[in-house]
């Protein structure tokens, strides 16, 4: 964790440094992702479903405020991971492990001026989740007869709503917390042998949570 951190912190700095006089500001903390699952066949086959509990990873964001009230916020964090659970006739069986990234862009609207403390926000954006490094588990090996058996997530692309705040302490140190809801929906698909086995459209749609430290250029 302190590598991740040091990691996220330096690629901040070195991104917003060149733009300090911008109105640049860096967030870092942590941030939880809990999905919202539900899945739906495609075919005749058990279906699949995200059943994984919240995970909490490394959070950091990049703001870029246009005036007093407009802000700019690219969210991004460190990978999560998430349980594939079987539904239907695969109930109960962890069938896979997945990771995935989720960067969000938003435009935020920030409430009163500059010179409060406490400065709630709102804000719309646009997220693209990626996912990868998809491990099929032994029980759905065992269920397919075959130790050749892979697991593939496509990428999403959706829309997200965002609401927080930030506190500042000072000029340049503050905290930052806010709750975004994301559009993610993706297929998944089970290949045994090289021939697509299982398939579903799962809705993922979590709640995305963050509280971290605030640093202003």
């Amino acid at each position: 964790m302190k590598k991740q951190l040091s990691a996220a912190l330096l690629t901040s700095l070195l991104i917003a440094s060149p733009f300090a006089s911008a109105n640049f500001s860096v967030n870092v903390g942590a941030i939880s992702v809990d999905p919202d699952n539900s899945s739906s066949a495609i075919n005749e086959a058990p279906t699949l479903g995200l059943k994984g509990g919240a995970d909490t990873q490394l959070g950091v964001t990049i703001d870029y405020a246009f005036n007093d009230k407009w802000v700019l916020e690219l969210v991004t964090a460190t990978p999560f991971d998430h349980n594939v659970n079987g539904t239907g006739g695969l109930a109960g069986n962890k069938i896979a492990d997945i990771k995935q990234l989720p960067p969000t862009l938003f435009a935020q609207y920030h409430f009163f001026d500059n010179s409060y403390a406490f400065r709630p926000f709102v804000g719309v954006g646009i997220n693209y989740t990626v996912f990868f490094d998809e491990q099929p588990t032994d029980a759905l090996k065992a269920t397919l007869g075959t130790d050749n058996v892979e697991v593939k997530l496509d990428n999403s692309f959706g829309f997200a709503a965002q609401a927080g705040f930030n506190y500042m302490m000072n000029e340049n140190w503050g905290l930052h917390a806010m709750v975004s809801v994301i559009d993610i929906e993706t297929d998944a698909t089970v290949y045994a042998d090289g021939a697509q086995a299982l398939t579903s459209t799962v809705k993922i749609d979590p709640v995305v949570a963050m509280l971290g430290v605030k640093y202003a250029f």
